[in-house]
């Protein structure tokens, strides 16, 4: 819910009703009181282009100058022809240069290191930490389309204190995030520069449909082995599943799953946690099923290991969570919240 109230940010400062938007993307308002709550991604991705139209601004009404709608596009024109990632940067870079004057985007880079970075022009005074979310998930998201796949961040610098959501920055970006940084600055590998543009008009025609908001659902960090680590956990409910035994269903030693993990900026913990949170989750909006039994499903050893657990994920305790849920009407529709348990795996492509 973070997320979404940093997208509601400009609208708020200037005194818009959010609650038209929010009942359309079928989010309740509610819900808006606890930056702890989480809703299904593809809800997110309506609301996101929901306030884009809106407002007729990309920029969600956060900066000086609105980015109209049909901004995406044009950048998306801008790049498609680039021959490779490190032109197709540059060019992002010019574009942004013109329509968001507010954030200024560079590359850096060394023989081995690349950094894509994102600096302030003028200090941002509305919904900075989302406007810098925002624009680094747009240009990734991008970025990784335009070459067919996922451009790995081996570490993230944020240029802000270290915020209340910032565990879910390893589905996003990578488990290595840093912050109280100068500037924002995303690394990985300079060999990734060389990579060719692969896309064209036809690809382009299919993913402007539902862009920009559908970007949030692309290319998030938990990638293959993450996904299949996730799949062989769910399969063995409820056992608990030790690294060793993930492992040897893969067909992989400890060691190489350990290290296909890191590469994907995760570790097998984060991606056990991740998966269980987010499944007890689904579980208590959409069923009367009890504490001991939910802890029991998901392999914890007693109801209160589970309590901590849950604590340390969201900040509250389970039967807390679960009222406020149903105060907020969030537990009547129990398709849309089967979809949170997956919302932190990726589209398959």
């Amino acid at each position: 819910m973070a997320f979404v109230q940093g997208m509601l940010a400009g609208l708020q400062h200037a005194r818009r009703d959010t609650a038209p938007l929010l009942e359309n993307a079928h989010i309740a308002p509610q819900l808006l009181a606890d930056a702890n709550v989480r809703i299904p991604i593809d809800r997110y991705a309506a609301l996101y282009n929901l306030i884009n139209h809106e407002l007729d601004d990309e920029g969600f009404g956060l900066f000086s100058l609105p980015m109209r709608v049909g901004s995406f596009e044009l950048l998306c024109r801008g790049t498609i022809t680039a021959p490779t990632l490190a032109v197709a940067i540059a060019r992002s870079a010019r574009f942004l240069r013109l329509l968001l004057p507010d954030l200024a985007v560079g590359l850096d880079s060394t023989p081995e290191q690349a950094s894509l970075c994102i600096s302030e022009t003028r200090p941002l005074l509305i919904g900075r930490v989302f406007a810098f979310e925002w624009l680094l998930r747009l240009l990734h998201g991008l970025l990784s389309w335009l070459v067919g796949r996922n451009i790995v961040f081996d570490a993230v610098a944020f240029p802000y204190p270290r915020p209340a959501h910032a565990a879910d920055y390893a589905l996003i970006y990578t488990a290595r995030s840093s912050f109280d940084a100068e500037i924002l600055s995303a690394r990985f590998a300079a060999k990734l520069l060389d990579l060719p543009v692969r896309r064209d008009e036809a690809a382009l025609q299919s993913f402007l449909e539902g862009a920009p908001g559908k970007l949030t659902t692309l290319y998030r960090r938990d990638r293959e082995t993450v996904l299949r680590v996730r799949d062989i956990l769910r399969d063995t409910l409820p056992a608990a599943g030790s690294l060793k035994e993930v492992a040897r269903a893969l067909h992989l030693s400890p060691r190489t799953l350990h290290r296909r993990l890191q590469e994907e900026g995760s570790s097998f913990q984060a991606s056990k946690d991740a998966w269980r949170r987010d499944l007890a989750i689904s579980r208590l909006a959409t069923s009367k099923q009890a504490l001991t039994q939910i802890a029991a499903d998901l392999g914890f050893a007693d109801s209160a290991a589970f309590y901590r657990a849950f604590l340390r994920w969201t900040g509250m305790a389970p039967a807390h969570y679960r009222k406020k849920l149903q105060e907020a009407g969030g537990g009547h529709d129990t398709r849309g919240r089967e979809q949170a348990a997956s919302a932190s795996r990726p589209a398959r492509r």
